[in-house]
């Protein structure tokens, strides 16, 4: 006979999960504050997630892939980086020789998942529901929903975004670091090819990525101090148009609008466990990363894979060896890029005259091939571990 397992969200790690448990005896309570509605046709929000191949088998796994119109999955054969000014790039490739990895938007991965997980047997989903209670002991999981009623299980799996409310009230703390600055994603149409090429450079008080998609279409990505993002998010169409081109320096030729940009703060977190007594962090829950190395997806879905692979054929899904066996393997694999991401990030936000120099010595030191074959391996595949 299956147990009982909650998980607290309904976004790509937290369907990733049910999904990854469709073949276990066990029943999926899923909570989550939207309407079924918006899980099943969700908006754009312009974020384009670069999945690694590893990523991409997964999907296929969970027979989300096919939910994913073909026409919108868009190959990234080389990524570059570039440091102000200078004309030298980092560049990185896949290993093998193949395509880097594949970009696919946000809301498709959101509605692929949901349409995989919708009709499966064993998952409930509660719709606009909160959870404004949990506690976990060695023997129950337990959590009160904001309508009075409550759910018990044999574990608990928060999935809720990387300020989780979820974490903090089991009692589980992370380490925030806020950058105030924000993101901002939008899609340009632009007059040369791409050739499925993402570039990225560190400027001046702001750091700016073209991710390729469709021919002639990138999304664009600027980061900058929140004050100044305020700003620029208010420019009308051909002044926001015009800034973009100033940007780009016309390497991709005429340009035009064909979204206006969307704004994100950020910050990246990492908790200070990935589990308790009968409690389990998926996703951003666990470890949310900064975009400029692309892997807050694929860690999300990485570990929603792991999870369900160690707890769906177990009589007890909720045993503290399985779930020490689980935090201890995906810390091993998340620590050391969340840590050189938070590095790479300060060092080339850093605008003080001293860091210049240090920055193009990283980038050349990067360029070497051992280093880029490496670099290549670990984004297109992002092993398990």
């Amino acid at each position: 006979m299956g147990r009982n397992i909650i998980v607290v969200g309904a976004g790509p790690a937290g369907l990733s999960l049910a999904r990854g448990l469709a073949r276990s005896r066990h029943r999926v309570i899923m909570v989550e504050p939207q309407s079924r509605e918006q899980l099943a046709d969700p908006e754009p929000d312009g974020r384009e997630i670069a999945l690694t191949k590893r990523s991409v088998a997964t999907l296929r796994d969970l027979a989300a892939w096919d939910h994913i119109p073909a026409g919108d999955a868009y190959p990234l054969r080389q990524a570059r980086v570039r440091n102000g000014a200078s004309p030298f790039a980092m560049a990185i490739g896949s290993h093998d020789g193949d395509a880097l990895g594949t970009i696919v938007s946000n809301h498709h991965i959101r509605k692929a998942l949901f349409a995989a997980v919708e009709r499966q047997p064993n998952v409930e989903i509660r719709y606009g529901r909160k959870v404004v209670a949990a506690q976990c002991d060695r023997n129950r999981a337990r959590v009160t929903l904001d309508d009075g009623s409550e759910l018990a299980g044999d574990l608990l799996v928060a999935a809720d975004s990387r300020f989780s409310a979820t974490r903090a009230m089991v009692g589980i703390g992370a380490s925030i670091t806020r950058f105030r600055h924000t993101m901002m994603v939008g899609r340009i149409a632009h007059a040369r090819p791409h050739n499925g090429i993402a570039t990225e450079w560190f400027d001046h008080g702001r750091t700016i990525a073209v991710l390729p998609l469709a021919e002639g279409v990138s999304s664009i990505v600027l980061t900058m101090a929140d004050g100044e993002a305020e700003r620029v998010y208010a420019l009308p169409d051909e002044e926001l148009r015009a800034l973009y081109a100033n940007l780009l320096g016309g390497e991709w030729g005429d340009i035009s609008l064909v979204t206006r940009p969307r704004a994100y703060p950020l910050a990246m977190t990492f908790a200070r466990r990935f589990s308790s007594e009968r409690f389990a962090l998926v996703g951003d829950a666990a470890v949310g990363m900064h975009p400029v190395t692309a892997h807050g997806f694929n860690f999300g879905l990485l570990g929603a894979s792991r999870l369900a692979a160690l707890v769906g054929p177990a009589t007890d899904p909720g045993s503290a060896l399985l779930l020490r066996r689980y935090a201890v393997r995906h810390r091993l694999v998340t620590r050391p890029l969340y840590e050189a991401t938070l590095q790479l990030v300060r060092l080339f936000t850093d605008d003080r005259r001293r860091a210049r120099p240090l920055r193009s010595a990283v980038l050349r030191m990067g360029a070497l091939p051992p280093v880029t074959r490496a670099m290549g391996r670990l984004l297109s595949e992002a092993r398990a571990g």
